[in-house]
């Protein structure tokens, strides 16, 4: 059994090395405005960050020294307890070895699944039927997901062992390198904006040992490491999800549709696509169905959240669709259930996120029948609180519309049975 390794900052070397720019044309580029060149660069400057085993210093602790600890990790997984990274105490970022004791891999998805359990709880209940390297797979991807939405959006502080967080050298050039291509104007106050990009800066590159002969040493990338071969989901998912986090830092406003499109895909969308490879199916028409089950649940989600985002100072529908009504942007934060303006803005934004359920529905009989019952109970989930939106004429400046507990297990009891034993 090998040591555990510290590795050593490696972004500015794949810049340097694995990279290569034309300044004079980015700068031409930019100059005249091309967002597609600017896209196009800012996705060689995230696909750059990466984990490498060079230039590492041994740490004392061994494998055999953990493994002793996991059984009691194992035998104190608990629902009602905190939650504990049963590999809180290791000082390095990754594992030397190319391969990880079963052991850890295991504790790396109980930890997944607890997690899992403790955030979202009907979610979890919805993967019971999945068989288990299914269920844990999807648990671990859960995880990922959480975890990067609680950085970019929550209070959660990420660990990266080795790193100086925000001050640290190799974050500080990347942040650099994105606001060189955003004109530097983060939404969020200076110090929570280069706090929360380090985080998501080491997050991607935790990731990126799911995908290459590393291993992490957090669980949930270890554990995601061994879903994603299992499953061969693509890695441009997972990047794109973190994108999607990345860009919140930097945009509060939506011109157009297309525009909060691109959004909803990178932190929506993506989530639908890799679950499906998680699932498994073969018609591709799926990965199309997947990408409107992606946009449906977001777009749902944004009409739901207005009132409570506008307080935020942030505004995720379309800005010209809104001027289109007579709508301005400040007046989301007050009361327009009773406007005119707004009911027609309102039905014709949930017309077209039908549009998306409609493709959304698609994609169940496309997956294995015991695979359907968690999609669907998302689906029909966020169908509801559509129709109650609508119901009351787009009102959600009165607090939250929510599915109370017995609807949420009307719903789920239908769709079970519809999906177990209904011929579709």
């Amino acid at each position: 059994m090998g040591s555990l390794r510290v590795v050593s900052h490696t972004y500015n070397e794949r810049m340097s090395e694995g990279v290569n720019f034309d300044d004079s044309q980015i700068f031409v580029d930019l100059n005249n405005n091309s967002k597609v060149n600017q896209q196009e660069r800012l996705e060689q400057v995230r696909s750059a960050v990466e984990i490498t085993r060079d230039a590492v210093k041994a740490v004392s602790i061994t494998a055999i020294d953990l493994l002793k600890e996991i059984p009691s990790f194992m035998a104190g997984l608990d629902l009602e307890a905190e939650l504990k990274n049963p590999f809180s105490h290791i000082e390095a970022p990754i594992w030397e070895e190319e391969m990880v004791p079963q052991e850890m891999i295991d504790a790396a998805y109980a930890y997944c699944e607890l997690l899992t359990k403790k955030e979202a709880g009907n979610f979890y209940h919805s993967l019971k039927y999945l068989p288990d390297d299914q269920r844990r797979a999807m648990c671990a991807y859960y995880a990922f997901c959480r975890r990067a939405d609680d950085i970019a959006d929550g209070d959660y502080v990420d660990v990266f062992p080795g790193s100086d967080g925000a001050e640290d050298p190799e974050a500080t050039d990347y942040r650099r390198s994105l606001e060189e291509l955003t004109g530097d104007k983060s939404v969020l106050d200076a110090p929570t904006y280069r706090d929360k990009l380090a985080q998501l800066f080491f997050y991607r590159k935790k990731l990126s040992t799911a995908y290459n002969c590393n291993s992490s040493t957090d669980p949930i990338f270890m554990a995601l490491k061994d879903a994603v071969a299992r499953f061969e989901v693509p890695r441009e998912y997972l990047d794109d999800l973190i994108s999607g986090m990345e860009d919140d830092l930097y945009t509060n406003r939506y011109r157009t549709f297309d525009d909060l499109y691109k959004y909803c895909y990178r932190v929506a969308s993506t989530v639908g696509l890799a679950c499906i490879e998680i699932y498994d199916y073969e018609d591709p028409k799926a990965i199309e169905y997947a990408e409107s089950w992606g946009i449906f649940m977001q777009l749902t989600n944004i009409l739901r959240d207005v009132s409570e985002d506008a307080g935020r100072n942030r505004v995720y529908l379309p800005l010209d669709d809104l001027e289109r009504h007579g709508i301005k942007a400040s007046e989301l934060s007050t009361d327009l259930s009773n406007d005119k303006r707004w009911h027609a803005f309102v039905s014709e934004f949930i017309e077209r996120i039908e549009v998306y359920h409609e493709k959304a529905l698609k994609l169940l009989p496309l997956l294995n029948r015991k695979a359907r019952y968690s999609p669907a109970a998302m689906m029909s989930f966020y169908a509801s609180i559509l129709k109650k939106i609508k119901k009351h004429d787009g009102n959600i400046f009165h607090g939250q519309i929510k599915l109370s507990k017995v609807e949420k297990v009307s719903l789920a009891a239908a769709v079970y049975i519809k999906q177990r034993f209904l011929r579709l």
